[in-house]
């Protein structure tokens, strides 16, 4: 996202004339959500100035920071435990935006995750993972793309120590034991990763404004 981000935090960055992060804080608030942690890496102080304490969206927002260098998505979830407590939560990625609805989010009993999947965008055809009867498996066909939501349980991370891990092998692991389900959402959500998509989507907004 270069260089939109050299001096803007990516979950910063404007769409539709307000910032990513505050969709998603608007979303988590409408769902009953109360409590939130945001990790912070790179210019994460000024989300912190700019978020504050949630009060704005009536929530309660504590923060995990990472330091200078991200610890990649599992290892920042890692790093948030401590914040997190002991029962399930939702994550979802600072760079997306969608129209989901955190509220329908559930997990079963003996699952570990439940991950929102979403058809495989244009940049990404080859998907992440097969989803059969709401189950996700690393391999199967048809494929579909990971949308940076899901619901965890503490436990999924047991076993792991401190430092930057991606969480994809540990969503694989889980699902060779059969612990992660998943739902397929078909409304709107997009991937901003570059400053192309970045426009498309703040264009759109606007467009569907007036």
């Amino acid at each position: 996202m270069r260089p939109l981000t050299d001096e803007i935090p990516k979950p910063l960055l404007n769409v539709g004339s307000q910032p990513l992060i505050a969709y998603h804080l608007q979303a988590l608030a409408e769902a009953g959500i109360r409590e939130v942690v945001i990790n912070l890496s790179w210019l994460g102080e000024r989300i912190r100035s700019a978020i504050g304490d949630g009060g704005a969206f009536g929530l309660s927002v504590a923060y995990s920071d990472e330091g200078s260098e991200a610890l990649e998505t599992g290892g920042g979830i890692f790093r948030a435990l401590p914040l997190l407590g002991t029962e399930p939560f939702i994550v979802v990625n600072g760079d997306v935006w969608c129209e989901y609805e955190f509220a329908s989010l559930t997990l079963s009993d003996d699952d570990l995750a439940q991950l929102v999947l979403v058809d495989n965008p244009q940049h990404h055809p080859g998907g992440d993972f097969h989803l059969s009867d709401n189950r996700v498996c690393a391999k199967g066909e048809p494929r579909l793309t990971f949308s940076g939501i899901g619901l965890y349980r503490p436990q999924l991370f047991a076993g792991c120590e401190a430092g930057a891990f991606p969480l994809a092998p540990l969503l694989r692991q889980a699902m060779m034991d059969g612990r992660i389900g998943g739902e397929y959402f078909r409304g709107a959500w997009c991937d901003v990763g570059t400053p192309d998509r970045l426009r498309q989507l703040d264009t759109r907004l606007r467009q569907a404004r007036h």
